[in-house]
């Protein structure tokens, strides 16, 4: 783990400038979620849209949304690929997120292109570098 100021970087996550963050697992599927200075910069996460099981989004593309009491948030996909399971604990349980970002994912995707679209992430040195420049 990474501390950067009051915000926490997991190792061996990839993440994007939007504050997503994507966990390779060994079968090859992608886990999503969001970072610590997302998930504090929100505040109390109320309701989560999760993403329909089946859809496929382009990465980059709205994902779902997140809302909080001071905003509402859209989530993008940091990878290409098809939903095949979102976490449905959220649906009850949206603040699981504000206890813990990193093991509160929120949808797994089946990726398209993983091997070029981790070319263009950060890994968790390089994400604590860009909130240090926040």
């Amino acid at each position: 783990m990474i501390e950067v100021g009051e915000y926490k970087v997991e190792e061996g996550l990839y993440y994007t400038k939007d504050h997503e963050w994507a966990k390779v697992l060994e079968d090859g599927t992608v886990l999503v979620g969001i970072s610590d200075y997302a998930q504090k910069e929100l505040g109390d996460i109320a309701y989560i849209e999760l993403p329909e099981v089946g859809a496929s989004f382009k990465k980059g593309e709205v994902l779902c949304e997140v809302e909080s009491v001071k905003a509402v948030s859209e989530v993008y996909a940091p990878v290409s690929g098809e939903v095949v399971e979102v976490n449905e604990e959220l649906e009850d349980s949206p603040e699981l997120i504000n206890e813990d970002p990193y093991e509160n994912w929120i949808a797994k995707l089946k990726p398209e292109n993983l091997e070029e679209e981790l070319k263009e992430l950060m890994d968790a040195k390089a994400y604590a570098e860009y909130l240090e420049g926040l």
